[in-house]
Parts: C-alpha cells; sequence; structure tokens
C-alpha cells in the first residue's frame, strides 16, 4: 500500500515548480519539522552541502539538486555525513535524464546491441536560460555577496594552489551545470573515461572535449556543450557502432512533460538502411525521478544517482581542469 511522504523543500529558484502550504525563511524549520522525512535541495549549488549535511545529521533523507557541489572537499562531506546519518538517512542526487523512461529503457537496450561501440558523442547546446524559465513561470534570483564569499571558497578546493581567474570560475560553474547532466549520462552508458585527451574552453562554449573510454577496446568521445542566444535546446547522446547509430535527445529541462526520443539508424538483415523512431513513454522524466526516489525511501530500493557516484563527474571534472592548465 502506497503511503504520502512528508515533503519538506528548500529553496525557491528556476527549479521550483511546486506549490507548498506551509512556507518558513528558516532552512532549519524546513529540517527540524516532525512531519518531514525527504528534504528536497533547490538552492544555489554553493549552499548544498552545508545544507546536506545538517539534514543527513537529523536523520532526514535528502534530494539533492545536480550539480551535488562544485569541489571534491565539499563532496567528500556529504559522503562522510552520510555514513554517520542516523535513521539510515540517503542522498538521492536529481539527475532527471537518467531516469528518463526511454533513456532507461530503449536507449540503453538499443545500445546493448552493439557489438563494439566505434565512437560516440555527448552534446548539449542550450538557449538562453531565461528565456524558458520566464516562459514557464519560474524566476530567477540574483547572486549575493554571501554567495559569492561561498563560490569562492569552492573555487579555491576545485583549483588547488592555483590563481582563481575568472576563465575558471566560469569553467567550473558551466561543468556543475550543464555538464553534470551530461557527463554523467556518458559515464553510465559508456563508463568512466581512461583519459581526457584534449579541451577547448572558449566561454561560451567548452567544446571538442575528448574521452578515451575503454572497455576492453578503446573508442573516443566527444563532449561538446555551450549556452547562446538561440531558445532551442540541442542535447543529444549518440553511440556508433559498424552498422548502427543509436541516439537518445532531450528538450528544455524547463518546460516539463515533453517526449525524449530514442531515433535509431541501422543495416538491416537486408543490407538496406532503416531508421526507427523510439518513445518509450510520455512520462516526464522529472515524475520518472521521484518515483524512484518515492522507491528509495519507503521500499528502500538500491539508489542509482548516489554522492558517491556523483563524485565521478567531479573527478573527470579534475581530469579536464588538469588538461586545460597543461594546454595553457
Amino acid at each position: 500500500m502506497s503511503r504520502k511522504l512528508g515533503l519538506g523543500i528548500i529553496g525557491a529558484g528556476e527549479v521550483f515548480q511546486f506549490h507548498v502550504p506551509h512556507k518558513t525563511t528558516t532552512p532549519q524549520e524546513v529540517i527540524d519539522h516532525p512531519d518531514v522525512e525527504v528534504v528536497f535541495i533547490l538552492t544555489f549549488d554553493d549552499s548544498h552541502a552545508p545544507l546536506a549535511c545538517a539534514i543527513l545529521k537529523a536523520g532526514k533523507h535528502v534530494f539533492i539538486e545536480k550539480p551535488v557541489t562544485l569541489s571534491l572537499p565539499s563532496l567528500e562531506s556529504m559522503i562522510d555525513a552520510e555514513k554517520n546519518a542516523p535513521n539510515g538517512a540517503r542522498v538521492f542526487v536529481g539527475y532527471m535524464r537518467r531516469y528518463a523512461p526511454s533513456f532507461v529503457e530503449a536507449f540503453k537496450r538499443e545500445i546493448a546491441t552493439i557489438p563494439k561501440i566505434l565512437y560516440a558523442r555527448v552534446r548539449d547546446f542550450s538557449g538562453p536560460n531565461t528565456n524558458f524559465v520566464n516562459q514557464s513561470g519560474t524566476f530567477q534570483v540574483q547572486n549575493s555577496d554571501q554567495r559569492d564569499a561561498r563560490l569562492e571558497d569552492l573555487f579555491a578546493e576545485a583549483f588547488p594552489n592555483e590563481p582563481i581567474t575568472d576563465e575558471k570560475r566560469k569553467y567550473c560553474r558551466f561543468l556543475g551545470s550543464l555538464g553534470s547532466h551530461d557527463i554523467s549520462l556518458m559515464r553510465e552508458v559508456l563508463g568512466f573515461p581512461e583519459d581526457v585527451v584534449a579541451v577547448s574552453v572558449n566561454d561560451p562554449f567548452y567544446t571538442a572535449m575528448t574521452f578515451r573510454n575503454t572497455d576492453g577496446s578503446t573508442f573516443s568521445t566527444t563532449y561538446e556543450s555551450g549556452i547562446d542566444e538561440v531558445p532551442m535546446s540541442d542535447a543529444h547522446m549518440a553511440v556508433y557502432g559498424a552498422t548502427k547509430r543509436v541516439i537518445v535527445k532531450y528538450d528544455s529541462p524547463y518546460a516539463k512533460g515533453l517526449p525524449i526520443y530514442v531515433e535509431v539508424d541501422e543495416v538491416n538483415e537486408r543490407g538496406e538502411a532503416q531508421h526507427r523512431s523510439v518513445l518509450s513513454s510520455y512520462e516526464d522524466a522529472y515524475t520518472a525521478e521521484l518515483q524512484e526516489l518515492y522507491e528509495t525511501v519507503v521500499n528502500a530500493k538500491p539508489i542509482k544517482s548516489t554522492v558517491s557516484d556523483a563524485k565521478q563527474d567531479l573527478q573527470i571534472y579534475d581530469m579536464m581542469y588538469r588538461r586545460f592548465s597543461q594546454q595553457v
């Protein structure tokens, strides 16, 4: 039998599109409320770690929007807090694209039929966020001096013993935003990269990031991402084999309920080229993600997007940072 969960929400920025009956301006009131079982952290990424640690200390589950944080030391503090959390409290990281039915079912199923991957491409070209946000009824929150100071601490952790330039700040923030969507997808399908061969840092485009992945054989994966002024989303992941190409396409996350298609081009048994378009479900990726969260809390289902899983994103960022420093 299903039951209702007591939810608390901290943060009402771009991703916040809920209606809640009770409101407060003090995060600790949400954390301490006796009816709250799970706390959603929807704040800016600079406050994710301290809030998550406080929630875990209170013995309550955490749903935290990506990026989980911007530095490895900050992330490690959450891992330690989860290990010591009472009531078995756990952290669920909100990588909603990895829970989309078309990704989990059709895309991964089609990839599994490719005997040998020859090449892959991970792309996310996004238009201006304000265009999607304003039309979807949400709003943006401005920076503050306090937030800027916390971000500087995270930058110092992300680039230890290095001068923190504006170029590095933008690079770090960019990978934490768009990058955390796409690199996480890449890891689930292709595994952890063997190396970062080269990077190209040309704000607002961070393109031609090439990974060498290995699964017994070696192939290249190109990561390319950027933000321009065209209000259209071009986000997809494509995998190529000798006789088959598979691509999953994502639209803007700010407009809910948009279908996610998997496109397949292949050579059939007659040597003919054929195209298929697969839609596993019209269910929104956020809805699928929240259903997984429910199963985690109520039925103790294992979490795919744990903090330890998210740590791998930051490790890849570090690989990119090091390659960037070597090239400069």
